[in-house]
């Protein structure tokens, strides 16, 4: 398989991937992600932990007010005027503040000089997947991605890692993300250190600082995910990875590219 071999991959390796099936408890905070994101959205940010708990319970959903939080912790939703130390209940990980080293300027004059970063989730009939990107802003290249059941710094951290060994950028290159709790928990900031990164975030709730990514997302849910109507992670897992590794990164044409793709973009400039 071409896209395999792109990701220097064994098929069986993949396939394994594939089969393996998310636990009971993974599955359960799936489907309890999407009806405590409904229950959210649905009274526009007022609900918090205790209220949202409690709408669950007279639907017949019966789970602990921690779980709750936790979940919502994990989505980064937050309802209005949430107190600061809610939203940084879990001191395990203990976060850090980074500059806008971008300021909305996506532009780089090589590439490996500047990636992008972002999470965003895909509905599936039963459960959701979320998907970690890092793009290049000079190729527009998406350099490294990962997809899991949960949102956690792992995922940041397997996408991050897979661009590394992709593509072996030099010490300095700066990684830009929104200030979700995977990009700023130690771990992640620790790999970035390892291995030479510099972080820059966007400022809080300002989806322009990371447009680029944005426009990203909008454009894989246009042209797949909004009318896949997945019934399975296998099947969302499959569809994306060959969007991205066989179609969006080797054959769609791109406007900021002169009409070329990335990666015939990337030959051009080589």
């Amino acid at each position: 398989m071409r896209a395999c071999r792109t990701l220097n991959v064994s098929k069986a390796g993949f396939y394994e991937y594939l089969k393996r099936k998310p636990s009971k408890r993974k599955q359960e905070n799936s489907v309890l992600m999407e009806e405590i994101r409904r229950i959210f959205h649905e009274h526009h940010s007022r609900y918090g932990t205790i209220r949202i708990t409690k709408v669950l319970n007279k639907n017949g959903i019966h789970v602990n007010r921690k779980r709750v939080g936790k979940l919502l912790h994990q989505m980064g939703l937050y309802a209005k005027g949430s107190r600061y130390k809610y939203k940084n209940y879990n001191k395990k990980r203990p976060s850090l503040s980074h500059p806008n080293l971008l300021n909305q300027v996506f532009q780089a004059e090589k590439k490996n000089k500047i990636w992008l970063g972002h999470i965003t989730y895909i509905p599936l009939k039963r459960s959701t997947l979320y998907l970690s990107v890092f793009i290049d802003v000079f190729t527009r290249k998406i350099v490294g991605w990962s997809m899991d059941t949960r949102m956690k710094d792992t995922i940041v951290i397997d996408a991050f890692l897979q661009a590394l060994g992709k593509e072996h950028p030099e010490e300095g290159l700066i990684i830009h993300t929104d200030q979700g709790s995977q990009y700023t928990g130690s771990r992640f900031q620790e790999v970035l250190r390892k291995k030479g990164a510099v972080s820059s975030m966007s400022r809080k709730g300002n989806p322009y600082d990371n447009a680029l990514m944005e426009s990203f997302y909008k454009t894989i849910k246009r042209e797949l995910i909004n009318d896949a109507n997945f019934t399975s992670i296998d099947q969302a897992q499959m569809e994306i990875f060959k969007y991205i590794e066989t179609y969006y990164n080797t054959k769609r044409i791109h406007s900021a590219l002169g009409y070329h793709s990335p990666k015939d973009f990337e030959s051009s400039h080589s």
